[in-house]
């Protein structure tokens, strides 16, 4: 019994291990006006694969994709985050939800000013969830830093 429950652990493991990671993301920072910024969150999806919106139809079950900041005293944030792509709005007629959805590539994009004329950074984490035509994974987080300079 023990070796039947060892071989299961180990396949399970094995299981989680050989899940793809269909998203790559890549963070940066343009200056836009003396002291203001745009932050571009770039998120690169693999062929066959989708990534969620942050705003989802009442009837959705897919996690949206949100981004948590962490406190900075000389950064102030301007409006929500925009996204720059294509959106999907997909309609799956099985279950009888709706998604909003970006296959290949999108950009979220958050404007910020600072306090001050000082060399500072932006972080945070994004949480999202990646499915393709059969499966969808668990959803992840990602850290990350931007330099503010």
């Amino acid at each position: 019994m023990k070796l039947l429950i060892s071989v299961i652990a180990l396949f399970f493991q094995y299981q989680v291990m050989a899940q793809p990671n269909p998203v790559s993301w890549t963070f940066t920072a343009k200056k836009s006006g003396d002291k203001t910024f745009e932050v571009e969150m770039k998120a690169t999806i693999i062929q066959g694969w989708h990534l969620y919106s942050q705003q989802q139809p009442a009837d959705a079950i897919a996690i949206p994709t949100e981004f948590v900041w962490n406190q900075n005293p000389l950064v102030q944030l301007k409006g929500k985050i925009r996204e720059v792509g294509k959106m999907e709005r997909y309609k799956d007629a099985t279950l009888g939800v709706t998604a909003h959805q970006y296959s290949g590539q999108v950009t979220f994009v958050q404007t910020v000013e600072l306090k001050a004329k000082v060399k500072t950074a932006l972080s945070g984490t994004v949480e999202y969830q990646t499915c393709d035509d059969e499966k969808c994974l668990p959803p992840k987080k990602v850290p990350f830093t931007i330099s503010l300079k």
